[in-house]
């Protein structure tokens, strides 16, 4: 499913890296976007696919997806062009 995006947009999302549940996103109670990973946070694996997986829910090219803050916190700020 893909959700539209105006680009360019800033997002703050939340990150659960070695997740059973990824590759998903879902909103919290707070309206923060939350992304669930497959991958470690190990070599910045997990980062790549939040950024793909990211691209894949707005339908985005996954270069078109940046993370601009927070890499290596659980919560980042991302940019999508």
């Amino acid at each position: 499913m893909t959700t539209p995006v105006d680009p360019p947009a800033q997002l703050r999302i939340r990150v659960k890296p070695g997740s059973r549940k990824g590759p998903l996103i879902e909103t919290d109670a707070e309206g923060t976007l939350v992304v669930f990973v497959r991958e470690r946070a190990v070599d910045g694996a997990a980062n790549t696919a939040v950024e793909k997986a990211l691209a894949a829910h707005f339908g985005v090219a996954p270069s078109r997806v940046a993370i601009t803050r927070g890499h290596g916190a659980r919560f980042k700020t991302v940019r999508i062009d």
